[in-house]
């Protein structure tokens, strides 16, 4: 009889991408110094319950305000934080254009010279100014490869990375929670190095 592996320590990540309501550019002033009180006064009683990081996106896209990373232990918290922000004043003014659900877990591919596989179970964002997010699905092709192509193609990826030390990468996964396989999120500081190294 084979007994299962030890289950290994897992973070929920949700990415929500906000859209303000043109409405809330109309309201008083008052009446949004309110709101913006509530609201953060709201999201500061998750504090200790999940991490979660604000990232502005006025004047970078047109359907999107901003940005709440949330990581957290367990799905329960990242629903119950939204149904809080539901309930504020300033959330009846907001709608989701986006919402990435993933989990952190450790990869299928082997990167020895990686002292941070360890780690990558746990997300520790850095101080850096910009978190650039995208989710991806790989192909049908990529899978039929066999793994020891897949992971020569892999130590490719990550050796470029490595080019590029000032962008940090974390990696989630979605496979059956959402509709992607995964999502990226990239930490730096020069959104011009980020560029050239997704280019290269």
């Amino acid at each position: 009889m084979t007994t299962a592996p030890p289950r290994e320590h897992r973070q929920a990540v949700r990415y929500a991408f906000y859209k303000l309501d043109p409405a809330w550019r109309r309201l008083s002033e008052e009446r949004q110094a309110s709101a913006k009180l509530e609201f953060g006064e709201t999201v500061e009683r998750f504090h200790g319950r999940l991490l979660l990081r604000p990232y502005g996106l006025v004047g970078i896209r047109g359907d999107c305000d901003f940005l709440l990373w949330q990581v957290a232990d367990d799905l329960d918290s990242l629903m119950a934080l939204q149904a809080e922000i539901n309930r504020t004043d300033l959330g009846a003014f907001l709608t989701q254009p986006y919402s990435y659900l993933a989990m952190t877990r450790r990869s299928i591919y082997e990167f020895p010279a990686d002292e941070d596989t360890a780690t990558r179970l746990v997300i520790r964002p850095s101080e850096a100014r910009y978190l650039f997010v995208y989710p991806f699905i790989k192909t049908r092709g990529w899978y039929a490869l066999a793994k020891p192509e897949r992971q020569r193609m892999m130590d490719d990826h990550v050796r470029v990375g490595r080019k590029y030390p000032e962008i940090r990468l974390n990696t989630t996964y979605s496979y059956g929670l959402d509709d992607q396989e995964f999502v990226v999120a990239f930490e730096g500081d020069d959104p011009g190095r980020f560029l050239d190294l997704v280019m290269e």
